[in-house]
């Protein structure tokens, strides 16, 4: 989809890369992030308003250092960099940085130096969040020092050339005026209007879904989640009945899932849609598979195999929409500079050419609450809006090592009791994530003056948002010994409960 405006964010591997692009949108401005080596010819041909250089983990001056194209410096649109940016920034115009005796990791106090641009309307000391262990010790020629903490360089600008830097972390929580510094740099600086919405986005989306499908015909595969359901009502707004849902129930899905989201789908929100039960074809194939990518590709396999017999049934179809979001894109393609590949979904990387379907990923450039403002635009249940995420793979994915009939019975009884007590306790919706885990596993135990030998799980619950970051939610103590001794005491097969207080990173929300 085209925007009339862009800004772009080269990654140079920051944790907080992310961040600074959901705070970028939420200043209502549309922003991609993209590889730091990102050619200057490429960078020019997509005519980005304003760059961003986000902070790394490496030292600029290491051999293997991450480095932009020197001709990015020659486009003329306003460059920000933050930590490692502005390390990149100094020493490529003839500044100096070097590792310092004393880093900087976490709470510190700023205060402005002289008259700046990107600081306009801030206080004169103020509180930032440092993370680094270099700094500037010598600004390069034309540029003016505009902030500084006890031990550190905090800003620098050279407002001829459209150049600006912090060392701090204005997109992080913890630098309470980070927003104002951000919206000085995207609209006092760069111009740009800060005028994207999900209503925008809505009417962009359906008019790019027109005239790409045309008098075409689509397929979608719904999961019973926000993400494919967004995508479905996004399609059907668009094409009407040229769209058809197909629902398939892969045996991995929640305990009464499949009956209770397809009357959702057919009677709420009134889409063309048809069930699936292909759960014994699924499980068949995931015997004895125990490695978690292998057990993510099965299920991608045999999804394309199922739209491939389904569609067939159709006649003619020319689409495949998915429900595709940007974490999804951003974990299982590495754009991110030096950063890795996480893990691969179900639903990024293209389509074999076997399916002979063309992709439509109307969400692929958004965020999770953004695909819910969308939801909310189109007049979908808050219900099915609110429901918390659930992986592609279904089940599979928390159930670690080998997937089994008897194992998924065992987890979804599991789950569903980690829901209700959630919801009975009015905290589901604080909630980003909540299920429960099945272990390969057994712990001894004893019920009714016996021994036991049976299976553990492990409760999950996290709070983000977006699912990019993600803490372990604080449930109550009681809470959690409700959970607990329901588990234990209702789910034969089950005599240990653990919770997991793992956040992201360094651990992902799935265990799998």
């Amino acid at each position: 989809m085209t925007h009339s405006e862009l800004a772009l964010i080269l990654d140079f591997g920051s944790q907080y890369t992310q961040l600074i692009a959901r705070r970028t949108r939420e200043l209502g401005i549309y922003c991609e992030i993209v590889p730091c080596h990102t050619s200057a010819a490429e960078i020019r041909s997509r005519s980005p308003q304003a760059v961003v250089l986000s902070g790394g983990p490496a030292s600029v001056y290491a051999a293997d250092a991450p480095r932009c194209d020197p001709g990015l410096f020659d486009l003329g649109m306003p460059i920000l960099g933050i930590c490692y940016g502005l390390q990149a920034i100094t020493v490529h115009f003839g500044g100096q940085v070097a590792s310092s005796a004393r880093r900087e990791f976490g709470a510190a106090r700023i205060r402005r130096t002289g008259p700046s641009r990107l600081l306009e309307g801030l206080p004169e000391n103020f509180d930032v969040w440092m993370s680094h262990g270099d700094h500037v010790v010598a600004p390069p020629p034309g540029f003016a020092v505009t902030a500084q903490t006890d031990d550190a360089l905090g800003g620098l600008e050279d407002p001829a050339r459209g150049l600006y830097g912090v060392q701090f972390h204005p997109e992080v929580a913890h630098t309470p005026l980070g927003r104002d510094i951000l919206r000085n740099f995207f609209v006092g600086i760069a111009g740009m209007r800060a005028d994207w919405t999900m209503h925008g986005f809505v009417e962009r989306a359906v008019a790019d879904i027109r005239a790409r499908i045309g008098d075409g015909r689509a397929v979608c595969g719904l999961s019973g989640g926000v993400d494919s359901s967004v995508a479905a009502a996004l399609v059907a707004e668009a094409i009407g009945d040229r769209l058809t849902c197909l629902f398939v129930d892969n045996g991995l899905l929640r305990l009464g899932e499949f009956d209770e989201v397809l009357a959702t789908f057919r009677d709420t929100m009134h889409l063309n849609v048809k069930g699936i039960a292909a759960g014994e074809r699924f499980l068949t194939a995931l015997a004895g598979v125990e490695d978690p990518e292998a057990k993510r590709k099965i299920i991608g396999r045999l999804f394309v195999e199922v739209f491939q017999e389904e569609a067939a049934q159709l006649g003619q179809v020319d689409f495949l929409v998915q429900g595709t979001l940007y974490p999804d894109v951003i974990e299982s393609v590495s754009v991110r500079g030096p950063s890795a590949v996480i893990k691969s979904h179900h639903n990024v990387g293209g389509l074999p050419e076997t399916l002979h379907l063309k992709l439509v990923e109307p969400l692929r450039e958004l965020f999770k609450d953004e695909a819910r403002a969308v939801g909310r635009q189109l007049g979908l249940p808050e219900a099915l809006l609110r429901r918390h995420p659930f992986p592609g793979p279904g089940l599979a994915v928390r159930i670690v090592g080998e997937v089994t009939p008897a194992r998924v019975a065992l987890l979804q009884r599991a789950d569903a009791i980690v829901t209700e007590e959630i919801r009975a306790a009015g905290l589901y919706d604080d909630i980003w994530q909540a299920f429960a885990v099945l272990l390969p596993v057994r712990s001894v135990g004893v019920m009714g003056d016996e021994r036991t030998y049976e299976h553990a799980c492990v409760v999950r619950a996290v709070t983000s948002q977006d699912g990019m970051t993600a803490d372990w939610a604080r449930l109550p103590y009681d809470l959690l010994h409700r959970i607990g001794s329901r588990i234990i005491a209702e789910v034969r097969g089950i005599n240990r409960v653990a919770y997991d207080i793992s956040s992201k990173p360094p651990a992902t929300i799935e265990w799998e």
